[in-house]
């Protein structure tokens, strides 16, 4: 017995929203990206400041962002806005946790109701729905790659104007919010290219793993 077409699109894009909110949260919370980035984009000596500096910097903004400590800088100066817009990255951190957690839970109990209905998922044109998430943000993630490969600032400035609307305290002054010179392009780009190799990677590793299993209970059953 199988499920309805609608519980399979639903878990398709339940499976999108987790894959990516995942990827998202991972160089959140493992700050190791960030430090590997430190010598690797020669941010001691573009900046002059130590890797201690750096890493103390970041380290009280992400406690900020993450677990609501005070906002700091570290030793770096700072700015009202540049604080009202950390703010605004808080909102979306959080908004980022929550959609982990929801998509979580409906995984589980799509899950869960499968099993006790002892039915399986509908193979939208002959496919899975990991195949169609993975499809569907592959899609976004290659126009999204294009855009940033010919264009990455217009990118990043539409990326701005979209999450933070009427909103330009995110353009930075390095002279009175130091703290950009730590965080330049290049670590976003990077940023960008890991969460994209996370998400993607995951879904098509899982996409082929579902296909691979259909595959050999088929042939179990012609043997």
């Amino acid at each position: 017995m199988k499920s309805s077409k609608a519980i399979s699109v639903l878990l398709a894009i339940v499976l999108a929203v987790f894959a990516l909110s995942a990827s998202i949260a991972v160089p959140i919370l493992f700050r190791s990206f960030y430090y590997a980035q430190i010598d690797s984009l020669a941010l001691p000596e573009q900046t002059g400041w130590s890797k201690d500096v750096i890493r103390q910097a970041y380290d009280e903004v992400m406690d900020y962002l993450v677990f609501g400590a005070p906002f700091g800088t570290g030793s770096l100066r700072s700015s009202a806005d540049g604080q009202a817009h950390f703010a605004d990255c808080r909102a979306l951190f959080r908004l980022d946790f929550i959609l982990l957690g929801v998509s979580t839970i409906l995984l589980i109990a799509l899950t869960v109701w499968r099993r006790r209905r002892k039915t399986t998922f509908y193979h939208l044109c002959g496919h899975s729905a990991v195949f169609w998430a993975a499809a569907g943000l592959s899609a976004i993630f290659l126009l999204v790659a294009l855009w940033a490969v010919i264009d990455f600032s217009s990118l990043f400035t539409a990326f701005h104007h979209a999450f933070f609307p009427g909103k330009t305290n995110w353009v930075f002054d390095w002279r009175t919010d130091e703290i950009i010179l730590i965080l330049p392009e290049a670590f976003w780009m990077r940023t960008g290219a890991f969460v994209l190799v996370l998400c993607l990677g995951g879904l098509w590793i899982t996409a082929f793993a579902v296909w691979a299993a259909c595959r050999w209970r088929k042939k179990l059953r012609i043997l």
